[in-house]
């Protein structure tokens, strides 16, 4: 066919085009402009063929787009694990069942699971995505079965099927009406998801186990290895502890370290059951915790899961426990008669068992109001807000109390109160510790004061600068004393605290009068220089104080005595730069030489009012015996062969001469006197006493003494060194500090059996001296009263008084010197300055 004849069965009538349709051997169609016909015809087509292509290529485009979609989003199979328990009610339950080993066992677990299965094939939204049931354990009640289970579910369906296995309808047996006698007949089928952690962690046969309780017996069990190997990495590791059936389950934790808490690291938590389900979780265990902190959880009945889960780090001990059975408690709460008495929660001080209601009835004679005091309340659960107590609590007069409380009151305008304590399945506390007192309601606190909330306090507490009520209301309606300064507020405060950089008023007008100008800077002193003058490496304010925070990094400055000196001998402007965890000097001289100044234990117990120190909370403390006379001084480690004490303990007295080495023994690890042969305190002779050769008997100037030990100590969890501080290292005034030591609690009594402890203040020296008329000089430090007020520690001559820096790691900042010990109200001790005594210890000691 030629090129410019018409096709077949095209119209007669476009033969007339012919000659313009033989130009496209040019390449080159010319349109007449105004031939309507080809306008009309030739161009709508092509707009409509390429308008098809366009809606035909979008079709297939989006229906790619959907395939792809729906294949590889919202039908991805998402793996699903659910743990779950259900109860046989026509089975008689055999002691073969508890080993997961025996035929008995083997053969119950398939009828069971084969039960499961069934029940997940009569429901759409469960059935088609099982995978795999396994039966875990059994206990009694007739038989109750513990399983669990996976399945693989399509994205998109996956909603479906976590809102079927939460229904409880939708978990029950089905009957076949031609069998009469089901072989198994089945309740309770209840299923909660797995923990992430647990269903993505190895389940180790080796490192599971099941032990049963032998009456009057107490069984231990270790993490594999403990104490002499860590427990294994990426593991998942069970221990099923079963009591006789009509017995409850008592759980301690003896020793506890684990890797230090975080969002994923290694956890332990405890079941009320024997599937780990989040509802009936008691406890969750990460870190490390004193050997003193009260460990102990109860089962509500005869049976109780530990689980062990680890990630790939880390090379921790682990834990030894210990359990035994104890009968079921029957009921709890009871009727309380007379003028006063005492209750707790049951088993306090151990956590309180789950699923428990204890309702107390308290009548006091009818002409008396009743109150209770609660002295010990931790009834907290973690995630639920005070202000809801919707889980655990304790519930009087309509109101509902939980959380962590410190001592508090509830009074009745009656001579009658009820009291309700309920305790939900899952996480479990300790519980408190309360009385109830009869009281007449013209005179609630008999010979003292009554605080709003109806706490009562001595009389002597009252007006004093100090909120000993928690509402303050001790401290209202004041006359000030001439040793007090009135704030604005009305509020009274001791003079002393006037100016020392702390708002101790609440609206700071202690401090206001203080202020610089505007265009000046206030010296640690307190005195003030133009801002000009700060940073520009003159010290104008006598301390340092303008130059020593100029900035911070790797600065470099000229070396003056408030300024770092690395080792390399350049100096930088950074404050307190040693041992904060970042390097400042380019010789890295600042961190090194610091394994000190941090706690193994760093959970504190929970001591409401009172100042007991728990185990390994001071590892450094040293307790300074002589034989035949017990404690007589404390000290500080500060290496593995090194002491600081006060050069004080070892004057002449009495004939006998304290300086002679050979008399002192040195105990490490102590906290209880009672406890010297624990195998965690250790014992050294002394070496040599070195006391600075410049001390004064008679002004306590130049206070220090330097003790080599015999032999070295081991650093151990309870027996670490305090961090020394450089000389430039800088102690804020109104900064909070800590002092220990087995001191008399009361001027005039007797030491104390257990470690004591303090939060004390540093004071301006300007102001102290004017409290102590004068006597203090460049070698000492003021530091104020126990915050609080309440049993005011009077700390050991020699021992450490330390600063928590914002690294978490301690310095020692002082030794306990003269004065009122750790100080009673308005009467500040004094303590040898660290600081400026630092090149002399380290002349004698290298460190």
């Amino acid at each position: 066919m030629e090129r410019g004849a018409p096709a077949r069965g095209a119209a007669v009538r476009y033969s007339a085009q012919l000659q313009d349709m033989n130009n496209l051997d040019e390449g080159v169609e010319f349109l007449p402009a105004m031939n309507s016909k080809k306008m009309e015809k030739r161009g709508p087509k092509r707009q409509v063929v390429i308008t098809v292509l366009i809606i035909v290529f979008l079709l297939v485009s989006l229906t790619t787009g959907l395939l792809f979609w729906h294949f590889k989003y919202r039908n991805t199979p998402v793996q699903k694990v659910f743990n779950g328990h259900l109860r046989v009610l026509n089975w008689e339950f055999l002691d073969a069942y508890e080993n997961s080993s025996s035929p008995e066992f083997s053969m119950l677990a398939k009828k069971v699971k084969s039960t499961v299965e069934e029940i997940y094939r009569n429901h759409a939204d469960i059935g088609p995505y099982h995978r795999e049931t396994v039966i875990t354990a059994f206990s009694e009640g007739s038989v109750i079965a513990y399983y669990w289970s996976e399945f693989l579910v399509p994205k998109y369906r996956e909603g479906s099927l976590d809102r079927a296995m939460a229904d409880k309808q939708s978990l029950v047996q089905r009957w076949n009406p031609r069998l009469r006698n089901p072989m198994l007949k089945v309740e309770s089928v209840i299923a909660f998801p797995v923990d992430p952690s647990i269903a993505h962690s190895a389940r180790d046969n080796s490192c599971m186990f099941s032990l049963h309780a032998k009456e009057g017996e107490v069984t231990s069990f270790t993490t594999p290895g403990f104490p002499n190997s860590p427990y294994p990495n990426n593991a998942l590791c069970y221990w099923a502890l079963r009591a006789d059936a009509s017995s409850s389950i008592s759980l301690t934790f003896k020793t506890l370290e684990l890797e230090p808490c975080r969002d994923d690291s290694d956890y332990i938590k405890v079941y009320d059951s024997l599937s780990p389900v989040e509802p009936h979780a008691l406890v969750r265990l990460c870190g490390n915790y004193a050997p003193s902190y009260n460990l102990t959880f109860l089962s509500s009945q005869n049976v109780m899961l530990v689980t062990l889960v680890t990630n790939k780090e880390g090379r921790f001990p682990g834990f030894k426990a210990e359990f035994f059975q104890l009968p079921k408690m029957k009921a709890c709460g009871g009727i309380l008669k007379g003028d006063s008495g005492t209750f707790t929660t049951p088993y306090y001080p151990a956590h309180y068992p789950p699923d428990m209601d204890c309702v107390w009835n308290i009548e006091v004679p009818s002409i008396k109001n009743v109150k209770v005091r609660f002295n010990m309340f931790f009834v907290l659960e973690p995630g639920i807000p005070v202000s809801s107590c919707t889980k655990d609590y304790v519930q009087i007069n309509g109101t509902r109390y939980c959380g962590e409380r410190s001592q508090f009151v509830v009074a009745s305008t009656t001579n009658k109160i009820e009291l309700r304590f309920h305790s939900d399945q899952s996480y479990t506390d300790t519980g408190f510790s309360a009385e109830f007192l009869s009281y007449d309601s013209s005179d609630p606190c008999p010979g003292k004061f009554t605080c709003n909330t109806g706490r009562c306090i001595d009389r002597s507490m009252r007006c004093d600068g100090w909120l000993d009520c928690v509402d303050g209301s001790d401290e209202r309606s004041c006359t000030c004393t001439e040793q007090q300064f009135r704030c604005q507020n009305g509020w009274c405060k001791p003079k002393f605290w006037v100016c020392d950089n702390v708002n101790d008023c609440g609206d700071n007008s202690d401090e206001l009068q203080c202020s610089c100008s505007a265009d000046s800077f206030k010296c640690n002193n307190g005195k003030c220089v133009p801002s000009t003058q700060k940073c520009d490496g003159k010290d104008d304010c006598g301390d340092g104080s303008d130059e020593g925070r100029c900035s911070t990094g790797q600065t470099t400055v000229p070396c003056k005595e408030y300024t770092y000196k690395c080792r390399s001998g350049r100096c930088i402007s950074k404050q307190n730069p040693e041992c904060d965890g970042e390097q400042d000097c380019e010789d890295h001289s600042d961190e090194d030489n610091c394994n000190c100044g941090l706690r193994s234990y760093v959970r504190k117990s929970r001591i409401v009012g009172g100042q007991n120190s728990d185990v390994g909370e001071w590892p450094w403390q040293v307790s300074l015996h002589v034989k035949g006379q017990g404690h007589i001084c404390g000290a500080s480690l500060v290496s593995a062969s090194w002491l600081v004490s006060a050069a004080h303990c070892f004057l002449p007295l009495q004939g006998i001469r304290y300086s002679d080495p050979s008399l002192w023994t040195a105990y490490l690890g102590l906290t209880d006197q009672g406890d010297r042969s624990s195998p965690n305190v250790q014992t050294r002779k002394i070496k040599r006493i070195i006391s600075h050769p410049f001390f004064n008997d008679y002004t306590y100037d130049y206070d220090i003494a330097v003790l080599e030990l015999q032999s070295p100590v081991t650093f151990t969890a309870v027996v670490q060194p305090i961090c020394l501080p450089d000389a430039t290292h800088n102690f804020p005034v109104g900064k909070d500090l800590w002092v220990t030591g087995w001191g008399a609690t009361a001027e005039g009594g007797t030491g104390a059996s257990i470690l004591q402890k303090a939060e004390i203040r540093l004071i301006n020296q300007t102001v102290c001296n004017q409290l102590l008329t004068d006597q203090l000089t460049p070698r000492m430090m003021c530091v104020g009263i126990l915050t609080g007020g309440v049993d005011a520690c009077q700390g050991d001559s020699g021992g450490p008084l330390v600063s928590v820096e914002p690294s978490s790691r301690m310095f020692l900042a002082g030794v306990v010197s003269w004065g009122d010990g750790c100080a009673q109200k308005n009467k500040p001790g004094v303590y040898s300055r660290l600081t400026s005594l630092r090149d002399w210890i380290q002349e004698h000691t290298g460190l």
